[in-house]
C-alpha cells in the first residue's frame, strides 16, 4: 500500500507523534508532504481553478505535484493542529487551493484518516471539517482521530492504535463502501449543474471527460437499489430546482 501524509503542522510535535504511531501500525510506502515545506502562495480567489480548470491556477507548480501524488497513493493520511478553533493556515490554504475538488470530485476509491491534536478544545470539530472536506473530494471512507493532547503520555495511545488498525484493514481489504445519503445528493447537485443551460465550462468538460454525467455516482462504486433510486429522484427534484 502507498500512504501519503499531508502534514499540515508547521512543527513536528504532537501531531506528528500521532501520525508516526499510526505508521507503526501500518503495512506500506509512506511519502510526505510537509506543508510548512511547501511555500505554497497564500489563494488570490481569482476562481480560474473553478471556471477555467486547475491547470490555470497561478499557484499549480506548486499544487499540481501534490495532487498528482494523491491520485497515485492508495490512502491518505492528513494531519492537523488545531489553531484558534480550526485547522492550521497551511492546511486551510492547500483545500483553497483544491475546493475546485467540491464541483469536480474524483477521489472514489481511495480512502483517508484524519489525525487531529489539540491542547485545549475543537479537535472532534477540525476533524469533521477535514472529513467533510474529503467527502467533498470524493473520498470513499473518512476514519477521524481527534485527540486531546496534555503531554507525551496523554495521546490516547490505545485509541490511535484501535482506529489505525481499522483503517489498515480497511485499505489492505480493497473494500469500497458505499456512499452517504449527503455525498450522494452532492454528487447530484454538480451533475446538475454540470447539465444546465450555463454551466462552469471546466466542471462541465470534466463531467462530460470522465463520463460522470451518465451515471448515478462514480461507477467505481456500488450502490444499492435503494440509494439508486434515491439519487434518480434527487437528480431529478434538483433539475428542477436549480
Amino acid at each position: 500500500m502507498k500512504y501519503l501524509i499531508i502534514n499540515g503542522s508547521p512543527r513536528k510535535k504532537n501531531t506528528w507523534a500521532i501520525v508516526k504511531r499510526i505508521k507503526d501500525n501500518l503495512n506500506g510506502d509512506f511519502e510526505e508532504v510537509n506543508l510548512s515545506k511547501s511555500d505554497i502562495p497564500l489563494c488570490n480567489g481569482c476562481q480560474n481553478c473553478f471556471m477555467k480548470g486547475e491547470e490555470y491556477c497561478p499557484h499549480k507548480d506548486y499544487i499540481m505535484p501534490i495532487v498528482e501524488k494523491l491520485r497515485d497513493c492508495d490512502a491518505i493520511i492528513i494531519a492537523a493542529p488545531v489553531y484558534a478553533m480550526n485547522v492550521s493556515a497551511l492546511l486551510k490554504n492547500f483545500f483553497d487551493h483544491t475546493a475546485y475538488f467540491y464541483h469536480r470530485p474524483e477521489f472514489f476509491t481511495k480512502k483517508a484518516i484524519v489525525v487531529v491534536s489539540t491542547a485545549g478544545a475543537g479537535q472532534k470539530k477540525v476533524a469533521n471539517y477535514i472529513d467533510e472536506t474529503l467527502r467533498h473530494w470524493g473520498v470513499n471512507k473518512v476514519y477521524k482521530l481527534p485527540i486531546a493532547c496534555g503531554g507525551k503520555d496523554s495521546l490516547e495511545t490505545d485509541k490511535i492504535d484501535k482506529v489505525s488498525e481499522k483503517f489498515r484493514r480497511d485499505v489492505e481489504s480493497g473494500k469500497i463502501h458505499s456512499p452517504k445519503w449527503s455525498d450522494i445528493i452532492f454528487f447530484d447537485v454538480w451533475k446538475v449543474m454540470a447539465l444546465s443551460d450555463d454551466p462552469i465550462p471546466a466542471d462541465k468538460k470534466y463531467w462530460d471527460d470522465t463520463g460522470l454525467v451518465n451515471h448515478d455516482f462514480s461507477p467505481e462504486v456500488k450502490l444499492g437499489f435503494v440509494k439508486k433510486i434515491f439519487s434518480k429522484i434527487m437528480f431529478g427534484f434538483l433539475k428542477r430546482v436549480i
